[in-house]
């Protein structure tokens, strides 16, 4: 895990905090769902991108969104050392969505 993100550990996030992350946007053809999806990765413990990824479903963003070169979320992320957990969160959102 990045340092950055073990020094949130013991920080409480509201839903308000997590739900800024709906708001960015690509600055390039990065897909706006898929972009989200990685922001909120690289900027969230666990437990609170959990809560993002109901907010993103709630809020009709595509779980499967692919960029220019066909990969999703998913694909994006599997070959990093911590990505397992986020990768089922966003696996067992999709499979309920």
């Amino acid at each position: 895990m990045r340092k950055d993100k073990k020094q949130l550990i013991g920080d409480e996030i509201g839903d308000e905090q997590i739900k800024l992350f709906l708001g960015v946007e690509p600055a390039d053809d990065t897909p706006p769902s898929l972009h989200k999806l990685v922001k909120a990765y690289r900027g969230l413990r666990v437990d609170d991108f959990e809560r993002f990824v109901g907010f993103f479903v709630e809020a009709g963003y595509d779980l499967n969104a692919k960029d220019a070169r066909g990969q999703d979320f998913i694909a994006q992320i599997q070959d990093q050392r911590n990505a397992e957990e986020y990768i089922e969160i966003v696996r067992k959102a999709a499979t309920s969505a």
